[in-house]
């Protein structure tokens, strides 16, 4: 079988961040940090980019203004055109409701199906599952994982960088 990465565990959030700190120093790209909890600083340490995700639901939120607004724009002028008390037949003023809906759902099912793609779920099995070890990591454990994928990746140089961060039980994960 070919390997899946390293995985090292840590004691503490704080030695998990410094481990980070030199992963990314060390020039790693494809790892991840496993704790059960969130921990300030860790997209810092890891040398992180900003998520798109803010662009993704605002660009679903445009999407539900605008469906919103053409939709009782084209229903008023076009299809039912109805003088009511002599008020125009585009009326934005009692459009804004149902626009202000339409935005919101249309923003909500943005961030939920763009957080799936981004996070690549649904993911039913891991390779770090393999790991009896990496249990602990939802409960009080605290893991970096290196890919194989990573073009630094080797075998004893990574090896040796995890436990030179503080890493200990740094064991080879099958794929």
């Amino acid at each position: 079988m070919q390997p899946f990465g390293y995985l090292a565990e840590f004691n503490t959030p704080r030695e998990l961040i410094h481990a980070a700190s030199v992963m990314r120093d060390a020039g790693y790209t494809k790892f991840d940090a496993h704790s059960p909890f969130p921990i300030h600083g860790m997209d810092d340490a890891m040398g992180l980019k900003p998520s798109i995700l803010g662009w993704i639901v605002l660009c679903g939120g445009s999407i539900g203004l605008t469906t919103g607004i053409v939709l009782q724009w084209w229903v008023s002028t076009t299809a039912y055109p109805l003088v009511i008390s002599g008020k125009p037949l585009f009326s934005y003023q009692a459009f804004v409701p149902v626009t202000f809906e339409l935005m919101v759902l249309f923003s909500a099912f943005a961030a939920v199906f763009g957080m799936f793609a981004i996070n690549g779920l649904p993911r039913w099995y891991h390779s770090l599952f393999n790991n009896e070890s990496f249990a602990k990591a939802t409960s009080h454990g605290f893991f970096i994982s290196v890919e194989a994928k990573d073009p630094l990746f080797n075998t004893e140089i990574t090896r040796s960088v995890l436990e030179n961060a503080g890493g200990h039980n740094v064991s080879l994960v099958e794929e």
